[in-house]
């Protein structure tokens, strides 16, 4: 049997985990308490014992996100030994989430990009699982031997928001593995130049 302090961590990570979802699908200012109360079917009560504001969800939310990042890197990390091989697996990662994509954007670009218009504040802390990625991408193109690893890793990293910007424009995901194709390729030119 569960103590208070577990069902209310289960309660926490149930209206964390909502609002991620809604977040992601709906848009951040698109969603409200009651939608996130709802959705996890936690009475407004229990909800306001543990987050007083929205923005208080979503500082949890980006939390949760940059802690699955952060744990999602690690594993490439030890999965694969070789820095191109992690790299096909940044690819394949968002060739794995085309259907997602391909319908409501990337969770992280559309979320800096709706609270960089308004709550410059709360983009500061979502810009982190940017940051993340940034850095791990860095990482791998240093091992590979690229002089200017930084630079090319946010070249990465733009160019698979632009593919994803267009591929939900659109919403076509045959463009984006299309595209994450072309990509592929142009990694495997990039990486086998600097050898």
């Amino acid at each position: 049997m569960m103590s208070m302090a577990e069902k209310g961590e289960v309660s926490r990570q149930q209206i964390v985990e909502t609002a991620n979802r809604l977040f992601y699908q709906r848009g951040y200012n698109q969603t409200s308490f009651s939608d996130i109360a709802e959705a996890a079917a936690i009475p407004r009560g229990n909800f306001y014992y543990h987050f007083k504001t929205k923005d208080d969800i979503l500082a949890a939310v980006v939390d949760y996100r940059i802690e699955h990042i952060r744990a999602m890197l690690a594993d490439w990390d030890r999965e694969f030994a070789d820095a191109r091989a992690r790299l096909r697996r940044f690819i394949q990662m968002v060739r794995g989430s085309g259907k997602d994509l391909a319908r409501y954007g990337c969770p992280m670009g559309s979320l800096n990009i709706e609270l960089g218009k308004a709550q410059p504040a709360l983009k500061a802390k979502a810009r982190k699982m940017f940051d993340l990625f940034r850095d791990w991408l860095a990482a791998q193109l240093k091992a590979l031997g690229h002089k200017d690893a930084a630079g090319l890793a946010l070249h990465l990293l733009g160019r698979a928001q632009g593919i994803v910007v267009v591929a939900q424009v659109y919403g076509d995901q045959k463009y984006l593995n299309q595209e994450l194709d072309q990509f592929e390729a142009w990694l495997d030119k990039q990486v086998s130049s600097r050898k």
